[in-house]
This record gives C-alpha cells, structure tokens and sequence, in this order.
C-alpha cells in the first residue's frame, strides 16, 4: 500500500479537485472545438429549439381541441410566420417613408460636426479638415484589397445563412410535430441505467428552456415598449423600427437592449441635436434600470433560478467562446444545465410518475406516504419544489 502520509491532506485534496477539473476544462474546450467546425447545424437546431419551446404552447392548446396534430403543426406555424411577415412590412415602410427626410438629418447633423470642429475648441482650419478627409479615402483605397474580400466574405456568409434558415424551418417543423418520439429515441441511446435520469432531466431542462424563452419574450416587449415609445415622445425619427431592433436585441439579456438603445442615442443625436441625445440616454438608461431591478429579480429569476450575476457572466462568457450565438444561447443553456443538474443531483427520477409512464428502468411512481417522505427528504437537502409536485405541468408540456 502507498504511503501519502509524508503528503497533506490538503494538497491530496486540492491535487483530486485539480486533476478532474482540468480534464471537465479539457473535454469541454474539444466539445467547444468541434461544435464550432458544425456551427452551421448547430445554431440552426438550437435556434428551432428555442422557438418550438414558445410555440409549443399554441400547438398543445390545439391539440387540446382535437385538431389533428399536422393541421395543429401547421397553423401554429403559420400563425407564427404570419406575425414574422407583418412586423418586417411594416418596419420595410417605416424605414421607406423615414430613409429621405433621415438622409437630409443626416447631412445636417455632418455639417453641424464639421462646424464644430472649425469653431469649437479644437479650431481646426478648413483645409485640415479636407486633408484629414483625404487620408480617410487614401487609407480606403489602400486596404481595397481587405475590403473586397470582406464582401466576397459576406457574400458566403449570405448563403449560410440562407442555407441555416431552411435547416432552422426544418426542424421547427418536426420539433413541433414529432418531438417527443425524437426526444425517446435519444434517450434511448443512452445507457439503460441512465435513461429514467436523462429522460427526467431532458424533460426538466426543457420546461426551463421554455420558461426562459416566453419571459425573455416579455422583458423584450417591455425594453421595445419603453425605448421605442420614448423616442416617439422626443420626435427621434424611425420610432417603430427602432423599437423592433430593441425586442430583438433585448434576446441577448441586459446586454442586448442596451446595444440596441445606444443606436436609438446616435439616431437622435444625427437627427435632432445633443440635447434629445441626452434625453434619449436617459430614457435608454431608465428601461434598462427596470430591466435590471424589477423585470430580472422578480420575472426571470424564478422562472429560470438564475441569479443576475450568473446571467451577466454567462452572456459575457459566452460572447468570448462564440460571438454573437454564444451571448444568445448561454443563458439558455445554463438555465437548462442548472435544472437538469438539480434534478439529477435530488434522483428526482426515482418518484416521478411522467418518467415512470415511459417505463424506463430505475423509474418508478411512489405515492402517498412515500411521497411525502421523499419530499420532505428533498426539500431538506435542496432547494426548490420536488419533481413529483410539477410532474402534471410537466407531463402536459413534454407528451406528445
């Protein structure tokens, strides 16, 4: 037998902590990696996941009518690309109706910073000016070679995203109609052991996802609302279509609305001077403020059982590893990695009648006594309601 006593217990421990938790870091950057090389299909299937969870609602309720499960698919869908078409109509004719009097703001506001610049304190002279603006063009035309390439990049980035947007609707399509079969076949994969534990938490998991995604629709509405109706209020042109760009930057939280409100900022500032500027600010400020301390602590936060703190850094972690998808899935995905862990680490698997119905071995319903013993035993170790006293919600937003 090897003797550790001459090492101490401490660094034992800190020895086995480290050792696992470099391999987690390991295996999870190579998962990283190759998720990266199949991007294409991946955002794709995870953004059709996110919108089968809103809709998914719709198609239960009817279904609940006895509408054949096709017909159900197929006006939920239309339903949803419906309000998709309007909204971009209508946003297309505001951005019309507002481009010829923007583009005469907009010379207006160039020429206000030019003035500035040749009577306020800098005092620079006209031709300073025009030889400054002479290095622009010369360092455009320069790097002419970077630029075309960047387009010809563009152009490819064009077809992938026509090409992930086929494959989006694709499997919008069949997440809505057959989800369930396709989620048992997955499970069946697994171990048999496993399988009552990844199916519980599979099915938990994405009652948080969905939890997430219809709160986030209404603190997006709510950032739209109060940024979109305040520049209305001030005269800041292109209202309506700056309050759509605020709801769809307002999916990536805390983050998003307040990218989106600094382009609200700029507009006003081009169009009617520092002051509405100013006044725009603060509006941006005070939306995101309601944001922050009344919509997130009170809405998503037991929605999701996420702190906000664990929200911001998932964002901005997220936006390091993969941009722009990694700020709109992470907070998602820890909300279902959180939930998911939570009910394996209680075995709620073990007394939950909707995995039970599936048959899966190591699955089994218990009732009366037994369940209010496992209860009280759950909510003295963790926190959080047990599986067993949301087994109907769940059963009602999982089955087919």
């Amino acid at each position: 037998m090897e003797d550790r006593s001459d090492v101490p217990l401490a660094l034992r421990i800190a020895a086995s902590w480290s050792w696992r938790l470099g391999l987690v870091l390991a295996i999870s950057g190579v998962l990283i990696y190759l998720l990266s090389r199949v991007s294409l299909l991946v955002i794709p299937l995870m953004i059709a996941g996110l919108v089968a969870a809103l809709l998914m609602p719709l198609k239960k309720a009817l279904r609940r009518r006895r509408v054949p499960n096709g017909l159900a698919v197929t006006i939920t869908l239309l339903g949803f690309f419906g309000v998709i078409t309007g909204a971009l109509l209508l946003v297309g004719r505001q951005l019309a109706l507002g481009a010829t009097s923007l583009g005469g703001e907009a010379q207006d506001g160039v020429q206000k910073v030019l003035d500035w610049l040749s009577q306020g304190p800098l005092q620079l002279t006209t031709s300073q000016i025009d030889q400054y603006l002479r290095d622009i063009g010369n360092a455009v035309q320069s790097n002419s070679a970077s630029i075309l390439s960047g387009a010809l990049s563009f152009g490819t980035t064009a077809g992938h995203v026509a090409a992930g947007t086929l494959l989006t609707v694709f499997a919008l399509i069949f997440f809505l109609l057959d989800g369930g079969r396709i989620w048992r076949f997955l499970v069946g994969l697994t171990p048999r052991r496993a399988r009552a534990a990844v199916d519980g938490a599979g099915r938990r998991g994405w009652m948080s996802m969905a939890s997430y995604v219809r709160v986030q629709m209404l603190v997006a509405a709510v950032d739209a609302v109060g940024i979109g109706v305040g520049a209305a209020i001030i005269g800041v042109p292109l209202a309506l279509p700056l309050g759509v760009l605020v709801f769809l930057g307002s999916f990536i939280p805390i983050v998003g609305a307040l990218a989106t409100g600094s382009v609200a900022v700029l507009l006003a500032l081009v169009a009617n001077g520092w002051v509405n500027a100013l006044v725009m600010l603060a509006i941006v400020l005070v939306v995101q403020q309601v944001e922050g301390h009344i919509l997130q602590p009170l809405i998503m936060g037991p929605a999701v059982a996420l702190h906000p703190l664990a929200v911001v850094l998932a964002v901005a972690g997220g936006t390091l590893l993969a941009g722009i998808p990694g700020a709109l899935f992470s907070v998602p995905l820890l909300a279902v990695l959180n939930t998911s862990v939570r009910y394996i680490a209680q075995r709620a698997w073990e007394y939950d009648p909707v995995v039970a119905q599936e048959g899966w071995p190591g699955g089994r319903a218990i009732s009366g006594p037994a369940i209010a013993e496992q209860d009280s035993a759950s909510s003295a170790s963790t926190p959080g309601p047990p599986a067993a006293a949301s087994a109907p919600a769940l059963h009602r937003e999982t089955s087919q």
